[in-house]
């Protein structure tokens, strides 16, 4: 899929048929791009399951991506990563090639962990309980507890169905 839209006739096709382009001629016309290039790009990326026509448009497959991601989760972050010696020691101990092997009794420990995991998601980016689950179990085959602690821990927020991340540590790139 990455490498259907490598080539930047075919992203650009793309991006024009995401941003509302019904076919050839409006996708040359919205990309600069010739005639010819862009039949080629639009039949790839048809070929690759990235568009569609349907009833003369030529539509985006969008949720490819989320299936895509639903079907390889993100890895989790490495426990040996934390700059913080003390953090480093207890994810050590509670983590082993990615998962959790188990949730620390001590709360704060237990803390430690979860802002840990909390990580994978994206601050102001809002998430379908389905896609929690799914980032969860990467972590842990209990994703129910893991996020059930997650939510009493205040790192994320629930409502009608959806979370946020609502707490935990941000990395802050630096300013210019």
């Amino acid at each position: 899929m990455i490498g259907l839209l490598a080539e930047p006739d075919r992203l650009a096709a793309f991006a024009a048929v995401v941003l509302g382009a019904s076919g050839p001629a409006e996708v040359a016309e919205r990309t600069g791009l010739p005639a010819r290039m862009v039949v080629a790009a639009l039949r790839r990326l048809e070929s690759g399951g990235l568009v569609r026509t349907e009833g003369g448009r030529t539509v985006a497959l969008v949720d490819v991506f989320k299936e895509a991601v639903r079907a390889h989760p993100p890895t989790p972050p490495d426990a040996d990563a934390d700059p913080d010696p003390a953090v480093s020691t207890v994810l050590r101990t509670f983590v082993r090639d990615g998962r959790i092997v188990q949730f620390p009794a001590a709360r704060g420990k237990r803390r430690l962990l979860l802002e840990h995991v909390v990580t994978i998601f994206e601050p102001g980016v809002r998430y379908p309980e389905r896609e929690v689950n799914a980032l969860l179990r990467a972590w842990h085959d209990d994703y129910a507890t893991l996020r059930r602690y997650l939510v009493d821990e205040v790192l994320l927020t629930r409502e009608d169905g959806v979370y946020w991340r609502s707490g935990g540590p941000v990395d802050l790139e630096p300013g210019p």
